[in-house]
């Protein structure tokens, strides 16, 4: 199975594309789309959309897993997210690609054990798990890794159907 896991944004978008095999995990690729502040936004959202798209056509994955979108104290951000993570789900439906739905709470608990685990934490395991000999950069691309082993994690168990 190969799963690429998005962590949305507007001016970053983390992306890791992670294999899964006999229980096994390969990292194929990871990167981040990234758009620069002052471009106008619906460029930015092109290049986001150009972004993904490409990645889902060199790699083919059988799910994209997502970070489910929550608002925190400013909502303006949160709707520009918003808006970067519906291109993001428009890559992926015409790519015929299906999407899962991961709180950050849920990556946590399935990529460490423990759902309050620190961002350090979650990040060390992902380079563990993954065999990586250092924590990608930026952390949004570190972020994708996990959520992409969080669909792992999840998939085809009992685990998949409690995260629902």
């Amino acid at each position: 199975m190969i799963v690429l896991g998005i962590d949305p944004g507007y001016a970053i978008v983390g992306y890791g594309v992670v294999e899964m095999k006999n229980n096994r995990y390969r990292t194929l690729e990871h990167g981040a789309v990234t758009t620069k502040a002052g471009t106008d936004f619906n460029r930015r959202l092109e290049i986001i959309y150009d972004g993904i798209a490409q990645v889902l056509a060199q790699y083919h994955p059988d799910a994209i897993s997502v970070e489910k979108l929550y608002f925190s104290n400013n909502k303006t951000t949160g709707i520009g997210v918003a808006e970067a993570r519906g291109v993001i789900l428009l890559a992926a439906q015409k790519a015929r690609v299906p999407v899962f739905e991961y709180t950050p709470v849920q990556v946590k608990l399935a990529v460490t054990g423990y759902g309050k685990a620190l961002k350090p934490q979650v990040m060390e395991m992902t380079r563990r798990l993954l065999c990586l000999r250092e924590v990608p950069k930026p952390d949004d691309t570190a972020d994708a890794l996990a959520i992409a082993v969080c669909h792992c994690h999840a998939s085809g168990t009992a685990l998949r159907q409690f995260l629902r």
